[in-house]
């Protein structure tokens, strides 16, 4: 509802000030007083109390979780959530906080912790992964956080929450050199450059999905949109909108697969679909076309965040900077470090010698 979140309006009329504001639909507005009388900031402490009643009437304690998540979290986060989150994140909530909470009051959470830490605990125990649980832990704090803001609660019962230790923590998987060599044998030529410039390159598939012919040159391509679920968006996140480098060899395949293009104009994709006009769709590309060539080579657990995993493993192996590294992903360089980089057993295995050779040496 647009009254949650309508700042209203002051105006000097005649020498007074003059309040406006909706209220049920219809336009209200008052006399506050007369400027020779009242500064400006005092009129707008005035207005702000006026817009808060008109904020507690229009959705109190007494109305149900369901009703605040629709009408006030959602449409206010909307706004600063991309697309993509927008649809990840209203699936996630609906499917599993307003399915559970949905009915009751917002005045009965006030000393709910406890049951939300056991609410947490349950699906934990049924196996959703850490990430989802995490995640409704965050939901839960911020639409609370939201709450007591508006004034609905007097407290966030969720503020203390934590992820339970019983939430499953997939190992996260990387190829191999071998892996990769192998990846790249069975692709044909369309399905190679995608999986090279995704290991190689580090580019998430809706960035390699996105690019048009007069995106890419001979040893870069411009990353400034994305293709998700089948629709043009911007980057993922400010980093991501980045220009990364292009290996040779892998420049002479783009070459060849743009001698069969039927069209190579500035703005013609790349990786266009059976309708020249659209892109090809990730699923469709995946699903149809990589992975039954995968799973025919014992591949079948690979993914494009796999793929991505293993450009910067692969990278941090040749020690090459994780400066450069971060740049090239278009992301943080502790995200690098933290979640995309996996040191393996062998590099371990010789840093471990390597200690050992320092201290006992003779």
């Amino acid at each position: 509802m647009r009254v949650r979140f309508q700042r209203g309006s002051l105006s000097n009329l005649d020498g007074r000030w003059i309040a406006q504001w909706r209220e049920n639909g219809l336009k209200k507005k008052r006399t506050l007083g007369l400027v020779s009388e009242m500064t400006k900031s005092k009129a707008m402490e005035e207005l702000d109390k006026i817009l808060q009643s008109v904020r507690k009437l229009c959705l109190g304690e007494h109305s149900t979780f369901e009703e605040f998540v629709t009408r006030v979290f959602l449409p206010f986060y909307r706004r600063k959530w991309k697309k993509s989150t927008i649809m990840t994140n209203e699936q996630r909530i609906t499917q599993h906080l307003v399915s559970e909470f949905g009915s009751r009051t917002l005045s009965e959470f006030t000393r709910s912790r406890q049951e939300f830490q056991d609410f947490l605990d349950k699906k934990a125990a049924t196996g959703l992964s850490f990430s989802i649980v995490d995640h409704l832990r965050w939901d839960l704090k911020q639409i609370f956080n939201l709450a007591v803001e508006e004034s609905v609660v007097p407290k966030n019962p969720a503020s203390l929450l934590f992820t339970p230790k019983a939430a499953k923590r997939r190992e996260p998987k990387v190829m191999s050199v071998e892996d990769v060599r192998l990846c790249f044998t069975v692709l044909d030529l369309r399905e190679r450059l995608v999986a090279k410039m995704a290991v190689l390159v580090g580019m998430r598939p809706g960035e390699i999905l996105a690019l048009t012919w007069g995106r890419l040159s001979d040893e870069h391509a411009d990353i400034s949109q994305r293709l998700y679920r089948g629709d043009i968006d911007s980057p993922k996140t400010t980093l991501s909108d980045r220009r990364v480098a292009f290996p040779q060899n892998l420049s002479y395949e783009i070459a060849a697969w743009k001698e069969m293009a039927l069209d190579t104009s500035m703005d013609a994709w790349v990786f266009p679909s059976e309708k020249p006009e659209k892109p090809t769709r990730r699923d469709n590309l995946w699903w149809r076309y990589v992975r039954p060539r995968l799973q025919a080579v014992n591949l079948g657990w690979v993914n494009f965040q796999v793929m991505r995993r293993t450009h910067a493993s692969l990278m941090n192996e040749l020690e090459v900077d994780p400066k450069v590294v971060a740049e090239q992903l278009g992301h943080t360089l502790d995200v690098n470090l933290n979640v995309y980089t996996k040191v393996a057993q062998k590099r371990r295995k010789q840093a471990v010698d390597l200690l050992e050779d320092s201290v006992l040496v003779n």
